[in-house]
């Protein structure tokens, strides 16, 4: 992989530490210029569980992706780097109970023997590191913490409204990205896949994060959101205008 050209995308550069600081710039520029979205799968384009196709798609052709293409990739590059790094499989909670099991992929890091959750595939989430500790992270999206729920079983957690909700339950195991082949079409070809009922595009900025949901934009500053609606002409010009996506 070429991982300079990686890291050219996301405006970071090489030659760097391989410590909590570096970790934290790599994900949150990360998160910063690679949209997460689903484009793909509305439109019925196969996504292989292949690392260069997922170059090919995200570095060359400039496009995002769901989690197993961002985070399959991240990983990838977190590897190259020379950070210890591996897949894990996640659960994400649902108001009604959780969706389908150990279908979400995210990253363990370990940095001096310490396990730091990683995740740039999962959308409005936490921006940096996360240890496994229970310790509190704050950014623009929320505080977060990681909690042990059982023996080499965490929640990820984010405080909403006075009270810490799941976001997603996962295991410490390390996966590969094949072990993923059966969520990844699920979540292509599903109708309770949620990737499935329409376009979604989204990408965090400094202070907030800007959303395309079909044919509605929700663009979120410091708190504040605001939300419109386009036809399907002003989205392709949006796509181009705010992802740099051109289908």
């Amino acid at each position: 992989m070429d991982a300079q050209k990686y890291l050219k995308r996301i405006r970071v550069s090489a030659d760097r530490n391989l410590d909590l600081k570096y970790l934290k710039e790599l994900q949150g520029s990360h998160m910063h210029n690679i949209p997460f979205e689903n484009l793909d799968v509305t439109r019925k384009i196969p996504i292989e569980l292949d690392t260069d196709a997922f170059f090919e798609k995200i570095l060359e052709r400039n496009r995002g992706g769901f989690c197993y293409e961002l985070n399959g990739l991240f990983q990838h590059l977190l590897s190259e780097l020379g950070f210890q790094s591996h897949l894990i499989s996640c659960t994400v909670k649902k108001p009604d109970g959780w969706v389908r099991e150990d279908s979400h992929a995210a990253i363990l890091v370990y940095l001096h023997e310490l396990p730091y959750l990683v995740d740039v595939g999962f959308g409005d989430s936490v921006r940096q590191p996360l240890p496994l500790t229970g310790e509190e992270k704050t950014d623009v999206s929320g505080t977060y913490r990681i909690r042990e729920s059982g023996e080499g079983i965490y929640d990820l957690q984010r405080l909403e409204d006075g009270e810490w909700k799941i976001l997603y339950r996962f295991s410490d195991k390390q996966k590969q990205l094949d072990d993923f082949h059966d969520a990844c079409f699920f979540n292509q070809t599903s109708p309770e896949s949620h990737f499935t009922h329409g376009d979604l595009a989204t990408i965090a900025t400094k202070n907030g994060r800007v959303t395309l949901s079909g044919l509605t934009v929700t663009k979120s500053e410091e708190g504040t959101k605001e939300k419109y609606e386009l036809t399907e002409e002003e989205k392709k010009g949006f796509l181009r205008e705010q992802f740099n996506i051109k289908l």
